[in-house]
């Protein structure tokens, strides 16, 4: 099957380094511990987290992403698995002590009702006291959408939030952009 991102990432690190908000939030957790990464490309975020110490796993659909994923893990000795996979029929959430879904959501007409489906699939299932980090462009009614999503799920409760600028460039073609970002991150508290 051919996959889109198979060709933007014949550009390597096409996205660039991770947010720094990112690496500065989770290299403040004390306990690092099983980490998935859903939708993980490349890995930038994956390598990143691995080099501070997390167990990562990243799932992307892209072929050539976790090929190079897992290149750049085996180079240096990481501690990664690397899948190919389609994030929506990803089941395993309870194995996993945080969950980062890093530009995953859009909201979109054609994809509201998939990534509705899979927020809620993850805040059902993964376990009790693991985190939960959504980083979405802070456009459009993005947020609100996510917002309503968590607030409509028992057993959740947001930890942080923090607002940043993404600055994408693309040397190739000389474009560049900066985006409003929000970093949300929800606790999956214990069934009372």
């Amino acid at each position: 099957m051919k996959v889109e991102y198979d060709k933007y990432y014949q550009t390597e690190n096409l996205f660039g380094e991770p947010y720094p908000e990112l690496l500065k939030f989770y290299s403040g957790i004390k306990n690092k511990g099983k980490l998935l990464d859903l939708g993980c490309g490349q890995g930038r975020d994956s390598i990143a987290l691995a080099k501070i110490g997390y167990d990562v796993t990243g799932v992307d659909y892209s072929k050539v992403g976790i090929e190079q994923l897992i290149q750049i893990a085996n180079e240096n000795d990481l501690p990664i698995k690397g899948i190919v996979g389609d994030i929506n029929e990803f089941s395993n959430f309870d194995e996993f002590d945080f969950i980062l879904l890093d530009s995953m959501f859009h909201f979109g007409k054609r994809e509201k009702e998939t990534e509705t489906e899979l927020l809620k699939k993850i805040f059902n299932f993964a376990k009790p006291n693991s985190l939960i980090t959504i980083c979405i462009q802070s456009i459009g009614n993005k947020l609100q959408i996510l917002n309503s999503i968590i607030s409509a799920t028992p057993n959740l409760k947001i930890t942080d939030r923090e607002e940043f600028n993404y600055k994408f460039e693309d040397k190739e073609s000389n474009h560049s952009s900066v985006t409003k970002y929000e970093m949300v991150t929800i606790k999956k508290l214990k069934k009372r």
